[in-house]
């Protein structure tokens, strides 16, 4: 009996025991003891951290970064007051910063390591601290001179913010061949926001725009100068960082200018060959299918993006407008089971930062769009043109790509003809007020006639399927007494007993 009960307690415990239990960790990292400083900027992070005498700390790292987190947070804890919180499973991307994370355990401020998408947070204090990944400057230079053997072309340098530390040992290398080099550099927008670069402020755009040597360029935590009379899509983008969400933003932002790349991994430079003219015609087809859709969803990808609620609520208003129903969902991180569990969708927007946004969902059951895509396709002021904007800031009013809505008054139905399905579709059909009917089929008011529309709903989707949840079976189920259930855990219920 007795061994019985000892082999019973090996296998359960009382749940306060566990609850109070504490686990020794031992604290493991990939990193050698004397290159945390280096790597982490421990000191800097304690300097910012007693600066502002912060009491809780909350400390982001990416998942390839984990393996080190316990140690530097027991650094930061060794030499300053704070206490420290690792956020290790974000909400979202881990390029954006989790602010509602950091508010559960009541942070002070956020240390953020790693890749970042400098995408403005205005919740919490942030410092910025970009990993110092190695590069061969020398073979990066070599490259260079390689693809570029015009010494006289117009050049921009972009990188990934990993690669920050090293883009003026590559420019003291090139600048005295190349006149004509510019090298972008880290601009964190916010008064709150801290990092290697500068911080652009609220009253800067007034100061940059007073530069008369030229002009100045802000984009994705980026700023360049070009000279006079020079534009964009006249120069060549050199970028240093690897193939990813990064590179790909800036090809689809400034799609007429040709790229070049250096891997730093393989320390190999190429001519960027991904056709931008085949990427936007996909995107375009994303488009049609947003102008085909009757039910919307909008997709919350991130809560901690500066005005995230201004663009929903634009959204919703356009999309309504545009005669189409719109359902919102927050579910975090997305992935193909999430969003097949909704049928009655027919396409997705989604809300995230502009590394995220352009999610490729050919895995998806339904097409997943950016709020520029279903702004074309819903806004007939908006022309799909050469321009393509990913930041969902610029579209808002103040913005420099926004585009506002026709008045309600001049607005006429017009009908076009799909490019996916060839049938006629229409537009405008719900009035400013429209009546939400039980199932889908009503009649509208509009320009003082009646008119009969389908309003597509969700609801009129779920009376036309075969099955709609739990049959109630009304009077056609028997009536049984309550009986009690068993009581205890699975491995052992009270009534089943022991045995020696």
């Amino acid at each position: 009996m007795t061994e019985f009960t000892d082999m019973a307690g090996a296998f359960s415990s009382s749940s306060e025991t566990v609850i109070q239990r504490v686990v020794g960790v031992a604290v493991k990292t990939s990193t050698p003891a004397d290159d945390l400083e280096k790597l982490y900027q421990i000191k800097k992070t304690c300097d910012f951290i007693s600066e502002h005498q912060f009491e809780k700390v909350a400390l982001q790292f990416p998942d390839e970064l984990l393996v080190d987190s316990v140690a530097v947070a027991e650094e930061i804890e060794r030499n300053t007051n704070a206490k420290s919180y690792i956020l290790g499973d974000t909400s979202y991307g881990s390029c954006c910063v989790d602010e509602v994370a950091a508010e559960h355990v009541g942070a002070d401020c956020i240390v953020h390591y790693g890749s970042a998408c400098l995408s403005p947070s205005r919740r919490l204090p942030l410092l910025y601290i970009f990993e110092q990944r190695a590069v061969d400057v020398e073979k990066c230079a070599s490259s260079f001179r390689e693809l570029y053997p015009d010494r006289h072309s117009h050049i921009i340098i972009l990188y990934d913010v990993n690669y920050a530390h090293a883009i003026n040992g590559l420019l003291a290398l090139l600048s005295p061949e190349y006149p004509n080099l510019v090298a972008s550099e880290i601009v964190v927008e916010g008064e709150q926001c801290y990092s290697h670069g500068q911080i652009k402020r609220q009253d800067d755009d007034a100061r940059l725009s007073d530069q008369d040597d030229g002009q100045v360029i802000y984009q994705f935590g980026r700023q360049f100068t070009l000279k006079s009379r020079l534009r964009v899509m006249d120069c060549s983008m050199f970028y240093v960082g690897q193939e990813g969400a990064t590179l790909r933003n800036f090809m689809m932002t400034w799609n007429r200018c040709s790229f070049c790349s250096f891997d730093p991994v393989t320390a190999k430079g190429q001519v960027e060959s991904i056709s931008i003219s085949r990427a936007l015609m996909k995107r375009y087809y994303a488009i049609e299918r947003a102008k085909d859709a009757n039910v919307v969803g909008i997709l919350v990808g991130t809560l901690g993006v500066a005005d995230y609620l201004s663009i929903i609520e634009q959204l919703k208003e356009t999309i309504k407008r545009a005669g189409k129903k719109s359902y919102m969902f927050a579910m975090g991180k997305l992935n193909v089971p999430k969003l097949a569990n909704f049928l009655e969708i027919d396409i997705f927007v989604l809300i995230a930062c502009p590394e995220s946004s352009l999610l490729d969902s050919r895995g998806f059951l339904k097409p997943v769009v950016t709020p520029f895509e279903m702004e074309v396709a819903c806004n007939r002021k908006r022309e799909w043109s050469e321009e393509y904007v990913t930041d969902f800031r610029h579209l808002l009013p103040g913005g420099q790509s926004h585009v506002p809505l026709a008045d309600q008054q001049d607005e006429e139905d017009e009908s076009d003809v799909s490019l996916i399905t060839g049938a006629l579709r229409s537009h405008n059909l719900l009035s400013s007020e429209p009546t939400e009917p039980a199932y889908g089929s009503s009649v509208v008011l509009r320009n003082q006639t009646l008119t009969v529309a389908n309003t597509n709903s969700a609801a009129s989707f779920l009376a036309g399927r075969s099955w709609i949840g739990l049959e109630q079976k009304l009077g056609e189920t028997p009536v049984v007494k309550a009986v009690e259930g068993r009581r205890g855990i699975a491995i052992a219920y009270e009534e089943e007993g022991t045995s020696s």
